[in-house]
């Protein structure tokens, strides 16, 4: 692209603002109709074939609730799946970021509708045999295919319990991944009891063939994106380790080389998932973010060991054949609104910022850099940074140290005692967008410091290195 056309498809930051914000607005209202849709759906089939009868005693109200709870419950499950589903469409509307968000939100309210189906089920079975609902545990699991809805149930707390924030980071990322894949026997186990107990899914019946193709379609959607491309994508590319370099201590760039790579049309920002065909490694797969700009024939990450996982990884040989899924995420230069651009980053999180600038189509003096890290040793790739912003014209803030006590706890002490701001370090802030990476901690009070600055959300784009 010319120069000219550059700076005419900067030049115009109000129409883009406008129309990405309308377009990410447009497509989260999308998301919250389209769920209460199909849960008011789910609840409206069975009322529709039969259930408004359902509550003439006591016993069939708590039972019908309980019946509407569970639909409700697995419509949310089969939602949460589409979003892990890393589908292309998706990925590229609102991020898979925010779609994993999505993903997360919709857990605790799928298990809680879950929990509350086979409580309010217990329940209403107990009114209506006149026993107390200890006592109808027994002849409620002597039903066939009540076995595999308790291991189903039990299948999803684990799940759950392994999500929760405080649980989470207990794991190595491998080990909460293998856990994660749990969900899927979770769904799976749950549909025979379904189909064969009770009257809402009959055969032949229009709930039936709603319900199996809603399964078909998350399903569908899980092999096509997480298994099938992928493998072909992989066979394809034929990606193998070229070389591997060290950058610092704990730190090393691993090149891969492969065929036609500019057809995965993957950009400066954005991450894959990639697994190494090791003896060591051929069982997990990493999300880990392009350090450099594509080529047709090479990519280039960048892995801190941070673990057993990434330190496996960091000791691959030339030679090694990779699979991998994606390109992922929205932390491009296609997300930008404004025609100024702000960049802070932290630790491992300058890869994907290192190799977004170098993708980046920038004008002199539109690019503004904050390189933080806590020790002389986090400063990998930071001469990179220095080569790119001489060649384009990009202004580089530098702070090293420990967090500040007595200011933001995002900047060192010595900047606070300054007084440093992001107003000061980015003047232009609120005609900028502001791109953020690092540990999710840090993260949050820069966020919480530029949305006090008058900077508006939407002009925020955050890449968190968690899981």
């Amino acid at each position: 692209m010319t120069g000219t056309a550059t700076q005419s498809r900067l030049s115009t930051p109000s129409a883009r603002h406008e129309a990405h914000y309308r377009s990410r607005a447009r497509v989260g209202d999308l998301i919250a109709i389209t769920l209460w849709v199909s849960s008011a759906i789910s609840v409206g089939l069975f009322l529709v074939s039969g259930g408004t009868a359902r509550f003439g005693s006591a016993s069939d109200a708590v039972t019908s609730l309980g019946i509407m709870a569970g639909l409700v419950g697995t419509n949310f499950v089969l939602a949460m799946l589409i979003f892990a589903a890393r589908i292309p469409v998706i990925d590229r509307a609102i991020g898979h970021d925010r779609a994993i968000a999505v993903h997360r939100a919709l857990g605790k309210p799928a298990f809680l509708l879950l929990i509350g189906h086979a409580l309010l089920l217990l329940i209403g079975y107990a009114f209506a045999s006149g026993l107390n609902p200890i006592a109808e545990i027994a002849p409620l699991f002597a039903i066939p295919d009540m076995w595999l809805a308790l291991v189903g149930i039990i299948l999803l707390t684990i799940v759950v319990g392994s999500s929760l924030a405080s649980i989470r980071h207990r794991f190595s990322y491998e080990t909460w991944h293998l856990i994660h894949l749990v969900s899927y026997a979770a769904v799976l186990v749950s549909i025979p009891h379904q189909l064969s107990i009770g009257s809402v899914f009959l055969p032949l019946s229009f709930e039936r063939a709603y319900w199996l193709v809603l399964y078909l379609l998350a399903f569908g959607a899980i092999f096509t994106h997480r298994f099938l491309e992928p493998l072909l994508s992989s066979i394809r590319h034929n990606l193998r380790v070229d070389r591997v370099v060290i950058e610092a201590p704990g730190v090393v760039s691993i090149y891969l080389r492969g065929r036609r790579l500019h057809s995965l049309r993957a950009a400066g920002g954005q991450f894959l998932v990639w697994r190494f065909w090791t003896p060591g490694t051929w069982w997990h797969s990493h999300p880990i973010s392009l350090s450099a700009a594509p080529t047709d024939t090479e990519l280039r990450i960048t892995v801190r060991d941070l673990g057993e996982g990434s330190r496996s990884i960091s000791a691959v040989r030339a030679g090694t054949r990779v699979w991998f899924e994606g390109p992922y995420g929205v932390f491009t230069d296609a997300g930008r609104t404004a025609k100024k651009l702000a960049i802070v980053v932290a630790g491992i999180g300058i890869t994907p910022v290192r190799a977004l600038l170098q993708d980046s189509r920038l004008l002199p003096g539109e690019a503004s850099v904050l390189l933080r890290a806590s020790t002389p040793n986090d400063t990998f790739l930071w001469g990179e940074i220095d080569e790119l912003a001489r060649d384009k014209g990009i202004t580089v803030t530098k702070m090293i140290g420990p967090r500040s006590t007595s200011g933001p706890g995002w900047m060192t002490e010595k900047a606070a005692e300054r007084g440093a701001t992001l107003q000061n370090i980015f003047p232009d802030l609120t005609r900028s967008d502001l791109y953020l990476c690092g540990p999710t901690a840090w993260l949050t009070l820069i966020e919480a410091d530029a949305q006090a600055s008058g900077l508006p959300h939407h002009q925020i784009h955050a890449e968190r290195f968690d899981w």
